[in-house]
């Protein structure tokens, strides 16, 4: 069993923007399964369903960003997996828009979710897709930056990358990291 969470923050004000890319990634996921995002447990919006045989949870915390450890922790105490067994999906500017970094662990890297997660589960040792948001313009907050929603050129861009996203989840699930790491590790 796997549990996919895709960070971002809650209300219809962050909808649609940099940080909640992970957010959107988990309605792709949940749209290419027909995994229906249908109950609120463990601080999160959740469903279960399969992707290739494999029993997954699906999650969007309903915590905001810096909280994000309350869902996860709670969903994996709750499911009884470990670290290795999810995967977090979050948005990270130091990435072009729409390229996508797979890793097995690491440090939070400055993100605040990150940060949250890696202090509730105790370790950095697990599953994550980083997913390019691009660096934000000179002149711009940071905050002000990542709460922005994408440019309308980059639309079609984003597009193809939450269906990559869904792709590497069920690679890193049928195939193992290492196979979804080459996969979509490349400079797009």
């Amino acid at each position: 069993m796997y549990i996919i969470v895709g960070l971002g923050n809650p209300t219809d004000k962050y909808q649609a923007t940099r940080h909640n890319i992970g957010w959107d990634a988990i309605t792709r996921i949940a749209d290419d399964y027909r995994i229906a995002l249908d109950f609120k447990k463990h601080k999160a919006i959740c469903g279960k369903g399969y992707i290739e045989g494999e029993k997954v949870v699906i999650a969007q915390p309903i915590t905001y960003m810096n909280l994000s450890g309350e869902s996860v922790r709670e969903l994996m105490d709750f499911y009884k997996v470990t670290p290795e067994e999810i995967i977090i999906i979050y948005d990270d500017i130091s990435l072009d828009v729409g390229q996508l970094r797979i890793r097995k662990k690491g440090s939070a890297g400055g993100h605040n979710g990150m940060k949250s997660i890696i202090s509730h589960l105790g370790t950095d040792e697990f599953p994550r897709i980083k997913v390019g948001v691009g660096d934000k313009p000179k002149d711009w907050d940071l905050a002000d930056y990542v709460l922005s929603r994408f440019q309308p050129e980059e639309q079609p861009v984003i597009r193809e990358t939450l269906k990559d996203t869904s792709d590497a989840c069920r690679m890193i699930i049928t195939s193992g990291m290492e196979a979804a790491m080459n996969q979509y590790n490349r400079k797009k």
